[in-house]
């Protein structure tokens, strides 16, 4: 009767040994993948901050050229100070109206035939450019570890450990509106 007590007892240990180091393990993988969606919004940051210093030369440039389209640089200028946001859903909405306006600049930039010419406005074309490929790509990063982090919150049994220790869903860095998805229209006449 004693060993068939000792045994139950040691499988009741091993049980709850188990169930620890299930408990550990998942908590540690929420850990683990909160820890890549904050290195995917970092690697967003680093390039809007790219950006954001090559917006300022942009339209310094395009400025000396075009001073009667002020009312879109002044546009792209006002857009900077949103772009600085923590908040994924505030940042995104700003970054889609910065990636617009620089649309525009570029199609104003169609009527300066000594602007398309001057090697700055060139350079920073194509910094912008390359710049926004990195831009997206930081976003695909980002919103993929938000995806299997949102996952990880919300599927069981790591969703009873995520609710108890205040893990909860990230929001994905998206647009908001049915305009911003749409391509720009850019009109020469």
């Amino acid at each position: 009767m004693l060993t068939g007590i000792v045994v139950l007892l040691g499988i009741i240990v091993v049980i709850a040994l188990i169930a620890i180091v299930a408990t550990i393990l998942m908590y540690n993988g929420l850990v683990s993948k909160r820890s890549l969606v904050s290195e995917g919004w970092s690697g967003i940051e680093v390039q809007l901050r790219r950006r954001f210093n090559l917006v300022e030369n942009l339209v310094t440039t395009v400025k000396s050229y075009a001073s009667h389209e002020n009312e879109l640089l002044e546009k792209i200028t006002g857009l900077r100070g949103q772009m600085r946001s923590d908040d994924p859903t505030i940042r995104s909405k700003a970054e889609a109206q910065v990636s617009g306006a620089l649309a525009n600049v570029f199609a104003v930039a169609e009527g300066y035939p000594e602007l398309k010419a001057d090697q700055n406005f060139l350079q920073l074309q194509t910094e912008l450019s390359d710049l926004e490929d990195h831009i997206q790509k930081s976003r695909r990063y980002y919103n993929g570890a938000v995806r299997d982090y949102n996952i990880a919150c919300e599927t069981f049994p790591s969703v009873l450990i995520a609710q108890s220790t205040g893990f909860s869903p990230a929001s994905f860095f998206e647009l908001e509106s049915t305009e911003e998805r749409q391509v720009p229209k850019v009109d020469f006449s």
